[in-house]
């Protein structure tokens, strides 16, 4: 018996979502042993499919509709809306974009794979369906690659957006200190040239006599102030420019990153306790785990700088903790959330992909039996509360803590509001292939 072109796609839209779980088994299991895929290994099964499982449905419901059929509107508009997650929830995870592409290639093999398997199995399907359904698959991978690039452009841009308020800021500081010069010095000497400036004549009005004792203390700590905001932003610029040339590699160790998060937040407790905070850590006394020591430093001691300038009451909480595959570390502020500040398009996009992370992981949990860990919407509004000590930097912090995140296979998810602070998760593989 001839089966119609319509019943045939309806058949083949049923074989693969018969042999679905093999297909996503294999496709795991050869991206997984492919040597440039590294952030993908440190993922559970459910955060690896993430949103995959569901685009398979709505491909397979495009089939379904004979590729242009009723339902097949419903099943492209599905499909376009996991992309866009899937591509949001790489970048979060700390996917590059190489890898994400290769992933993708990895798919589409699979894909193909079973299509010709099936093609061979059952005669009875015309080579023009086939045909189509081979072109359907190509659809569907570059698809997920753009929509994904799109993505990973936004979050891009919305970094750079971050980093321009954190110089706007800077440059509004400077204009302050010069107005606040140019009163000083109209006070206190009228015979230097205003058109000399910066620290030549910060020193030489310092030297003046005649400057009242008050007047010198004033500008000297706006001076020093200054010196001290512009080297620290220009010391964090560099690092992040490091970090994004690709010029600092990873140095994979065996490490007890109990202690390492211990000392690091014992150093900064004196900062919280100089702005009237608390800074409290838990967690497992001894944690062994491999990665870069000095790198997970660094990250920390960002995630604490960041807490603290953000905060004016309460203070930080630090934990970590780890199960069977990774180890995490959470710090959480008591501060005013991160919506409204320097760092703010960054710390959208972040919550954004978090919120999808939550969204797939929970979907799979159902299916294991498991509860998902991703860091559940943060409570209250994310209206500004106005308790914000604005420091330059705060936007170029963050990023610095995504790009090592990257670089060391690690998800950074966050939760932010203005009633409950901010909390940031960052969740590391406990072991590294380049180890063994």
């Amino acid at each position: 018996m001839t089966l119609s072109q319509s019943e045939q796609f309806d058949l083949l839209g049923d074989f693969l979502a018969a042999r679905r779980d093999e297909i996503l088994r294999t496709w795991r299991r050869n991206a997984c042993a492919d040597p440039g895929q590294t952030t993908g290994r440190s993922l559970s099964v459910g955060q690896f499919l993430d949103h995959i499982p569901h685009m398979l449905d709505a491909f397979e419901l495009k089939l379904r509709s004979q590729l242009g059929g009723p339902g097949a509107r419903t099943a492209a508009i599905d499909k376009k809306l996991e992309e866009v997650k899937h591509g949001l929830h790489r970048w979060q995870q700390g996917y590059r974009m190489k890898e994400l592409v290769n992933e993708c290639g990895h798919l589409q093999l699979c894909l193909f794979d079973e299509l010709d398997l099936i093609a061979s199995e059952h005669p009875e399907l015309d080579r023009g369906v086939i045909a189509a359904a081979h072109r359907q698959i190509l659809t569907l991978v570059n698809d997920t690659i753009s929509e994904s690039a799109s993505q990973f452009q936004r979050m891009q841009q919305a970094e750079a957006a971050g980093h321009v308020g954190d110089l706007r800021g800077a440059l509004a500081s400077l204009h302050e200190i010069e107005r606040r010069r140019t009163s000083l010095f109209h006070q206190a000497v009228h015979d230097l040239r205003n058109d000399v400036a910066g620290v030549h004549i910060s020193a030489q009005l310092l030297e003046q006599p005649a400057m009242a004792d008050a007047q010198r203390t004033e500008f000297a700590s706006l001076l020093r102030l200054s010196v001290e905001g512009l080297t620290a932003m220009l010391g964090e610029l560099m690092d992040l420019a490091r970090l994004e040339a690709g010029q600092e590699q990873r140095k994979i160790v065996r490490f007890d990153a109990a202690t390492l998060i211990t000392d690091r937040c014992e150093v900064n407790e004196s900062l919280a306790r100089k702005h009237g905070l608390f800074m409290q850590f838990e967690g497992p006394p001894k944690l062994l785990v491999e990665g870069d020591a000095d790198k997970v430093n660094r990250l920390l001691q960002n995630l604490l700088s960041n807490a603290v300038k953000y905060t004016v009451c309460g203070g930080v909480n630090v934990s970590w903790d780890s199960d069977e595959a990774n180890w995490w570390l959470i710090v959480k502020d008591t501060g005013p959330g991160l919506l409204s500040q320097a760092s703010a398009p960054l710390a959208t996009g972040l919550q954004e992909a978090t919120a999808s992370a939550k969204e797939s992981d929970e979907k799979n949990a159902v299916t294991t039996g498991q509860v998902s860990n991703v860091l559940p919407p943060p409570e209250g509004e994310d209206a500004p509360s106005g308790r914000t000590r604005h420091q330059p930097g705060e936007g170029i912090g963050l990023s610095i803590v995504k790009r090592l995140c990257e670089l060391l296979d690690a998800s950074l998810e966050i939760a932010t509001s203005a009633e409950s602070g901010t909390t940031l998760r960052v969740v590391f593989p406990l072991h590294y292939p380049e180890a063994h």
